[in-house]
Formats: structure tokens, C-alpha cells, sequence
């Protein structure tokens, strides 16, 4: 049986995950999931609690977001942290510049959970095309959705997110991650 523990940035990341996890995952793979406060105390908190797992079959993904830094420099220090606390192939991912680009690339999905419904038309649109290119995604997401609040936000549009229509590549490379670590991939 796999066990997947999932270190995340923020609780957000959390009402996410379990709301998307049990639709693409194998109902023997159990979840456990670690929630930092913010970016630095995972970073800070991250190889002690690496270095101090022992659920001997227990499988590792650290989540967090780029922001505005260098998305290939997060996920090798990461990546780096990872190796030096004895956990080599934990999964990195980090969500291309913030989790609200996970849910413009799903407008539809958005629409359904938290309205308005008119969004699903928008879903083609050029600017949406390609979401992880967005600056800045939560204040996009606010303005098409004026009653998006993150945590609850999070909780309600991961229920109804598509992973086969998510044009998030960063979404994809999450979700195509943690199904190669549950084996089904």
C-alpha cells in the first residue's frame, strides 16, 4: 500500500488536494498531508521533518508556489533539500506562479463550483490558454470569481476540477507526478 504525505506551503494547497486526490488516485493509496506556514517555514521545517518520517512506506511531495521567483532554482533547492535528508526521490512540484493558475486553467470547473456560471465561456480564451503564464493568477481569479475565497475557494472548485481539461501544465505535472508515485503510471 502506498502512503502519500504531502508537505504544503499553505492550507489552500490542503482543501485542493483532498478534494482532487480521491478522484485520480487508487482507493488503497492513503494521504497524509503537512501544512507549513507560508513558503519560509517549509523551506526552514522541511529536511527536519524529512530527516524524521517513519512510516517506512511512506512516499514524499513538496508542493509550493513559484510567486515571483525562479521556478527552476525553487525546485532545485528543493529538490537539494530533499536528497540531503535522506529522501532522494521525493516529488517537487511547484505550481507555475500560484495555485489560483490550477483553477484558470479549469474555468468551467470554476464556474460550476463558485460561479458566476458565464466563466465556462471564457475557458478559451487567449488569456486563459495557458494560465502558469499569468502574473499574478489569485488576483485574476478574484476579479472573474468576486466570491473566491482561498481556503473555502480551494475546498469548493477542487471538487469539480477536470484533470483531462486543465491546461495548467504545472496542474498536470502535479497530478502526473503523484499518480507515478501511487503506481499508476
Amino acid at each position: 500500500m502506498t502512503h502519500l504525505v504531502f508537505f504544503l506551503e499553505e492550507p489552500s494547497a490542503k482543501e485542493l488536494l483532498q478534494g482532487i486526490l480521491p478522484r485520480v488516485l487508487p482507493e488503497q493509496c492513503t494521504t497524509q498531508f503537512v501544512v507549513f506556514e507560508g513558503k519560509q517555514d517549509l523551506e526552514k521545517r522541511l529536511p527536519i521533518r524529512l530527516r524524521a518520517w517513519r512510516h517506512p512506506e511512506s512516499q514524499f511531495v513538496v508542493m509550493r508556489d513559484q510567486d515571483s521567483g525562479d521556478c527552476k532554482a525553487i525546485k532545485s533547492r528543493l529538490v537539494a533539500t530533499c536528497r540531503a535528508a535522506g529522501q532522494p526521490d521525493a516529488l517537487v512540484r511547484i505550481a507555475c506562479r500560484e495555485l489560483e493558475s490550477f483553477y484558470l486553467g479549469d474555468l468551467a470547473a470554476v464556474g460550476r463550483a463558485i460561479g458566476p456560471q458565464r466563466l465556462a465561456k471564457q475557458d478559451w480564451s487567449a488569456k486563459y490558454r495557458d494560465p502558469d503564464r499569468l502574473v499574478n493568477a489569485a488576483q485574476e481569479l478574484k476579479r472573474l470569481a468576486p466570491s473566491y475565497q482561498k481556503v473555502s475557494g480551494s475546498r469548493a472548485i477542487s471538487r469539480e476540477l477536470d484533470p483531462s481539461r486543465n491546461r495548467s501544465r504545472s496542474f498536470n505535472a502535479l497530478i502526473s507526478g503523484i499518480q507515478r508515485l501511487a503506481g499508476q503510471r
